[in-house]
């Protein structure tokens, strides 16, 4: 069925972008966003999946668009940048009565643990969110492809891709009314179709793996929990 659930007990890893967190504004971090996806990774625990989450960086920085840096001096400081929204987010999951830690794809201080598919697995086992930091470790990939890279590694049954609309569309349904919504796609139409919802590395290891893709609404914090409940709330990315 294309819009079957993950089932509970199982892994799954939700992709956001660092806009989120910054609210209204979609820059720094405010307090009421951060509560309120802390909260709903809490709940999706407690329900009994087993949450990662992979945030983005762009409430501070974003790397692909800067025009006085160089790419790979842009893209590293992106990376720092999940790594002070990785902390903070696992603060607030704490201060939300959950449990959380932070992985990270290099050494970056004592605040985290560079990351190894046998770590996220002791936090999951014990009832944790895992918070993957530092994207890939590598200028040039994005956070997108470190999703699909850690949804991978720590055999997750679906990756949950988190934008601004509910799904994904043949066109910007912002810019165009007429916009069809497609409910479920190929990993190789979406490559063929050359949409921006997901950069062509993360899809290419998501077919690969054979992993299934959700792309949701996610400006409201409750449509995480809906999205694992079903996840034709959004686009459905599988196998053809």
């Amino acid at each position: 069925m294309a819009g079957e659930p993950p089932h509970k007990g199982s892994r799954v890893l939700f992709k956001l972008s660092g806009e989120i967190l910054g609210g209204r504004s979609g820059a720094g971090l405010d307090p009421g966003a951060l509560g309120g996806y802390a909260r709903a990774l809490v709940d999706c625990a407690a329900a009994g999946w087993l949450p990662g989450v992979v945030i983005g960086g762009g409430n501070f920085v974003r790397g692909a668009r800067s025009k006085a840096l160089s790419r790979c001096s842009a893209d590293w400081m992106g990376m720092l940048a999940t790594v002070i929204n990785a902390i903070a987010l696992r603060d607030a999951i704490e201060a939300a009565g959950g449990s959380a830690g932070v992985l990270c794809a290099f050494p970056a201080g004592p605040m985290v643990r560079e990351f190894s598919p046998d770590l996220a697995s002791e936090i999951l086992g014990k009832g944790g969110v895992v918070i993957y930091a530092g994207g890939t470790g590598h200028p040039h990939l994005t956070t997108d492809t470190a999703a699909a890279l850690r949804a991978v590694q720590t055999g997750c049954s679906m990756l949950l891709k988190g934008t601004k609309v509910d799904g994904i569309y043949d066109s910007d349904p912002v810019a165009n009314p007429s916009a069809r919504r497609f409910d479920t796609l190929g990993y190789n139409r979406l490559l063929e179709l050359g949409l921006e919802v997901m950069d062509a590395a993360a899809v290419a290891v998501c077919r690969d793996g054979s992993l299934p893709l959700a792309v949701f609404d996610a400006t409201d914090p409750d449509n995480l929990s809906r999205v694992l409940r079903d996840p034709s709330i959004g686009t459905v990315v599988r196998e053809e």
